[in-house]
């Protein structure tokens, strides 16, 4: 099966464990960029890029790369592609593009798309009398145009609806977390899969149901109904159901508890809802507390945690809530590792703790830090004497290999709940 360059896309501070995802895949010539990362692979890897990877937003398959100063240039330099090799006049197809920096005569992305259908159209037209329709909501082709100071890529996007669109987000609370993001963090934690899993402010869910795909070794594309290439004339469906069949027997049994909990009653029952969509149910205990009335299972594990920010979601007293959540890691959680993202610098100091390290992030255009907390017994009584500043740090990615199935006796479902209802705590809705 023939080889071709392709592109994933992802975000800031992703790259590397989105690389390794795709080296386990079997993916050549892996090189991380920013927010990106090329690699080589055949349709096999495409598909199966697009099915399992968890920090992928997009598969682009490039088809042009070419320069264009004008509309006349750009038009032309189009029309070099054979697209009636790839469309026929009862496909659908559109146009996404994206322009950094544009040139005196395309300086707008929406003019770059039209003279880029345009083209795409003519030539259809040509060759059958009749032009292809454009559908933008679900079209047989989407082509992707990158457009900089006149250098442009044109590429195939094999996703279609991007990746982080798992399918079963029903609902959300005030402020989601995106699912690719949600994935990375459970990823770049270290998490071995085998510990304790907590979200103590789980708000709709995103977080745990990451965390529980990750853990099980089940494909983030499981509940996708479709995907871009199943538009394409040469898509494989044969293939494509291999690869799913693939992924299925590959799915593990993981032994460890998964715990969400938030105060906020609304936010549980949509985080229900969500569980319960991504068939899920039997792997994720929620309940309905405060952060600072929780107590984690014996064994220790892993806390991950997105509070407010104050920005979408405001406060009354942001600093207070920061104190809370420290106070509460290092009178509850002692054994734990403790991750902690947000785009609040101010307040991250009022947790009483020095991170061990922290990892630059964006959640949507949001700069954030990402904090690694260390709770020991000795943590109780100590707090900086003056604000902390995370520096950035390079962190290696973490090895994402599939899990063996495992054949000792799978553990007892774990049930979801509601505790009664307690006065006092915070919420984070997400």
């Amino acid at each position: 099966m023939a080889e071709f360059e392709m592109m994933a896309k992802t975000f800031h501070g992703l790259e590397d464990v989105l690389a390794e995802e795709l080296k386990q895949l079997g993916a050549k010539n892996v090189r991380p960029k920013n927010r990106l990362v090329y690699f080589h692979g055949d349709k096999t890897l495409m598909y199966t890029a697009n099915y399992r990877c968890r920090t992928a937003l997009r598969i682009l398959k490039p088809i042009l790369h070419g320069n264009a100063e004008t509309p006349e240039e750009l038009y032309d330099a189009v029309l070099k592609v054979d697209w009636a090799s790839l469309l026929t006049p009862e496909d659908t197809f559109a146009i996404d593009s994206v322009m950094t920096e544009g040139t005196e005569e395309l300086r707008h992305s929406n003019f770059v798309s039209l003279k880029v259908k345009d083209a795409i159209a003519d030539q259809i037209r040509r060759k059958y009398n009749r032009r292809p329709n454009v559908d933008v909501e679900n079209p047989d082709l989407l082509v992707h145009i990158h457009f900089f100071k006149g250098r442009f890529t044109i590429s195939l996007d094999s996703s279609g609806e991007a990746l982080h669109r798992r399918g079963y987000r029903k609902s959300t609370g005030g402020a989601p977390i995106n699912e690719v993001l949600a994935a990375g963090l459970v990823m770049l934690s270290g998490w071995d899969r085998k510990e304790n899993f907590l979200d103590g402010m789980c708000g709709s869910g995103t977080i745990v149901i990451e965390a529980a795909m990750y853990a099980n070794n089940i494909a983030p594309g499981r509940l996708r109904k479709r995907f871009g290439f199943q538009g394409w004339r040469d898509f494989d469906a044969k293939l494509w159901r291999q690869i799913k069949r693939d992924a299925r027997r590959e799915e593990v049994e993981y032994e460890g508890k998964i715990i969400g909990s938030d105060l906020d009653k609304s936010v549980i029952q949509i985080a229900t809802q969500n569980i319960i969509a991504a068939k899920l149910d039997d792997h994720i205990i929620l309940k309905r507390k405060g952060f600072q009335d929780t107590t984690p299972p014996s064994g220790g594990g892993v806390v991950i945690m997105n509070p407010p920010y104050d920005e979408r979601l405001e406060v009354d007293d942001i600093n207070l809530l920061y104190k809370e959540i420290g106070r509460t890691l290092k009178t509850n959680y002692v054994g734990h590792r403790a991750w902690v993202i947000s785009s609040n610098a101010e307040a991250f100091q009022y947790i009483g703790m020095r991170p061990k390290q922290t990892l630059q992030l964006y959640n949507g255009k949001l700069e954030c830090q990402y904090c690694q907390y260390e709770v020991f017994e000795q943590s109780a009584d100590e707090a900086p004497a003056e604000p902390i500043k995370p520096q950035r740090e390079e962190k290696k990615a973490p090895s994402v290999a599939a899990s063996k199935p495992r054949e000792e006796k799978p553990v007892k479902p774990a049930s979801t709940g509601e505790e009664k209802p307690i006065k006092r705590g915070f919420s984070r809705p997400k």
